[in-house]
């Protein structure tokens, strides 16, 4: 069942229609129309607010891929619904990957940690404190710290540049202090 709005706003099958033909306008009607909804079911199947709102954004993007692929023959919330399940699917498998490859960094982190004299405690604190930063500096530091891979390196194997990996080592160490101190190691 297509969502035809009472204020006057063009069909969906219209927008559609003129979205698959290359119209940019009808596509961010669309897109605007159908952004809630997405995040909304991103919401719902992810649990996370953050998640959703990531999904959305790729479910935008996939659309804008796509569009010239749908042919209609269901409802466009129906397509809607079948994307964002998926978007949703690829991001839980993401963040399996990331977290599987996050604790190999750790315990890499921690063997170094216990190499540099740090107690077992305080090893355990600080990659309880790791994991709590967000992705790009966590990456950053487990790159550069636990790999011991340069700033370049690091740049390189993240595909940003070297003075992006300072900043979130820079940003990673205040926010550590702040983390370690709270937990009574520093």
């Amino acid at each position: 069942m297509a969502m035809v709005l009472d204020d006057g706003d063009t069909a969906d099958a219209e927008l559609i229609g003129r979205a698959r033909n290359g119209d940019r306008a009808a596509f961010g009607a669309l897109v605007e129309r159908y952004y809630d909804f997405v995040r909304r079911v991103a919401w719902r199947w992810s649990g996370s607010r953050a998640d959703a709102e990531d999904i959305a954004q790729e479910v935008c993007v996939r659309i804008g891929r796509s569009i010239r692929s749908y042919q209609g023959n269901g409802a466009f919330t129906t397509w809607l619904y079948a994307m964002t399940l998926n978007a949703v699917r690829d991001m839980a498998r993401k963040n399996a990957r990331e977290t599987a490859k996050a604790q190999a960094y750790g315990a890499e982190l921690l063997t170094v940690a216990e190499a540099d004299g740090m107690t077992d405690e305080a090893s355990e604190t600080l990659w309880h404190c790791v994991r709590a930063l967000p992705d790009r500096q966590r990456d950053a530091v487990l790159l550069v710290y636990g790999e011991g891979l340069t700033h370049a390196g690091a740049a390189a194997a993240m595909a940003i540049s070297e003075a992006t990996v300072s900043w979130h080592i820079h940003e990673a160490k205040k926010r550590l202090k702040v983390l370690m101190r709270q937990a009574g190691e520093v």
